[in-house]
């Protein structure tokens, strides 16, 4: 395994290991596989930097086996990063939208960027040379949390239903927007934020908060904001 696609499955290993289990459970689980817990732990109150401090030393075939039993792909995890979270530690955020409602995936993109969020935008943030599939790979493989906009004919699209798929079977945090059409399927049992009459930099604040309240999210965030929203309508 090349040293760049190491760094990633660890990466990826440490955000199922957090998003999954306390730090009680990562010692117990991980003592199975004969890795050791930090007895002595000094570093910031993050299981995902625990995980990744304890699998650090793992050999390839121990790493491979872990994220077969945890059922994370490998191949998926050595993908590159698109070309918008090719830089920078912010929060990786996948925003499945269809195309005639790119404007408000936008919308939302940008009033999140000030938070310390990087979206992922796939009919704004591909470039021409690019493929165009691979690229929403690479993001689904490598995002940290998924927005569905559900805008009238959402439901309709094969593209978004299976984003959401990924999304689910990744075990990442998702939220879903209210924008005309009801989540169904997987994601239908779990509470949409409405629409309203909301402005999007109303809506992004209470993403923020969500994303701050969960375990996978909150601590891949800045503790405070930068920058000044415009109200711009929605």
């Amino acid at each position: 395994m090349r040293p760049s696609e190491r760094l990633k499955v660890i990466s990826e290993l440490s955000a199922e290991l957090q998003a999954r289990y306390t730090y009680n459970e990562i010692d117990t689980y991980l003592s199975a596989f004969g890795i050791e817990p930090i007895t002595d732990w000094q570093g910031p109150n993050s299981k995902r930097v625990y995980s990744a401090e304890l699998l650090n030393g793992v050999a390839d075939d121990r790493l491979s086996e872990i994220a077969e039993d945890l059922e994370v792909s490998i191949s998926a995890a050595a993908l590159p990063l698109p070309r918008i979270w090719a830089t920078g530690s912010e929060l990786r955020l996948f925003v499945s939208h269809i195309a005639k409602d790119k404007d408000k995936a936008i919308r939302l993109r940008d009033c999140l960027k000030p938070y310390g969020v990087t979206s992922f935008v796939a009919h704004e943030d591909i470039e021409p040379t690019v493929l165009w599939q691979t690229e929403i790979e690479r993001a689904l493989a490598h995002m940290h949390c998924f927005l569905s906009v559900h805008t009238v004919g959402f439901s309709e699209s094969n593209w978004t239903q299976q984003e959401i798929g990924f999304a689910v079977a990744r075990r990442v945090k998702i939220i879903s927007l209210k924008m005309g059409e009801t989540p169904t399927g997987f994601i239908g049992k779990e509470q949409a934020l409405p629409r309203r009459r909301r402005t999007a930099e109303e809506i992004s604040k209470e993403i923020i908060a969500l994303l701050r309240e969960d375990d996978r999210t909150c601590d891949l965030l800045p503790k405070g904001f930068s920058g000044d929203l415009d109200e711009i309508p929605f």
